[in-house]
């Protein structure tokens, strides 16, 4: 029962510091790109998927950000 909790504890650690590491990820990218008008939306996807893959989840984001919500590319 004790190896239960302690996994599930450090399940819990993660997911936090996945979310704290989003959060701040994304505060400090929209405060540099708020100079360039550039910025990422705060919401829980977001925050997820900066949170799991980290900096390569921000490229995605920014290139996405860029190529469909900024030059409103479309493709059909």
């Amino acid at each position: 029962m004790k190896l239960f909790f302690s996994k599930v504890l450090d399940i819990f650690k993660w997911v936090v510091k996945c979310a704290l590491f989003g959060i701040i990820t994304i505060f400090i990218f929209n405060f540099i790109g708020s100079y360039i008008n550039l910025n990422i939306p705060v919401n829980i996807v977001t925050i997820v998927i900066i949170g799991i893959l980290r900096l390569p989840g921000l490229a995605v984001l920014l290139i996405y950000n860029l190529l469909w919500v900024k030059l409103k590319l479309h493709i059909y």
